[in-house]
């Protein structure tokens, strides 16, 4: 069961790549089915979360919504704290895309302390939990600390060699009317 589990994360995650949204979400519904039944949570998560993601693709956030929050309460119930920053991340970036900055601003502060927390954290996770934080702080017209965060994860965007972000949080602050 576990084998049929991974064969359909790896194709839901191909149809993804690929944009067919509709065989991927096909796919992340019978994981999640599969996964409740055999009681694996682990997979459940990662099919929780994948499904998630297919919403918020199809523009369905509010869809989105209780399968990341499910993800994040087997999270902390698993004790994984690098998988529990991820995924509350994700769930982070729903609130703010619905314009709940309340909602969002503490997750993203929570992943932010459980990336810092664990010497594992690779540069990209980390860069990944800043910019978004920056993002709300810059909405919320709180533009030092904005600043300071995009510079942050500028610089760690760098340490991952991921240009699109370097360049993505430079123009930010460009437009903040920081040096990049």
């Amino acid at each position: 069961m576990l084998d049929s589990i991974v064969e359909l994360l790896r194709r839901a995650n191909r149809a993804r790549r690929e944009k067919r949204l509709a065989d991927a979400r096909r796919d992340l519904v019978e994981a999640v089915a599969v996964s409740r039944r055999v009681g694996v949570r682990l997979e459940l998560v990662l099919a929780l979360k994948g499904l998630g993601q297919i919403e918020r693709d199809l523009g369905n956030g509010g869809a989105a919504q209780p399968l990341v929050e499910e993800a994040v309460t087997i999270c902390r119930e698993l004790g994984d704290s690098l998988r529990l920053a991820h995924t509350v991340r994700h769930l982070g970036d729903i609130h703010r895309h619905a314009g709940r900055r309340d909602l969002a601003e503490p997750c993203y502060l929570e992943a932010l302390t459980l990336y810092r927390g664990d010497g594992g954290a690779a540069p990209l996770e980390l860069a990944n939990a800043v910019r978004p934080l920056a993002i709300l702080k810059h909405d919320a017209g709180e533009m030092e600390e904005a600043k300071r965060l995009f510079a942050e994860a500028r610089d760690l965007y760098a340490a991952a060699n991921v240009p699109e972000g370097v360049a993505s949080c430079s123009s930010w602050l460009v437009r903040m009317g920081s040096q990049p």
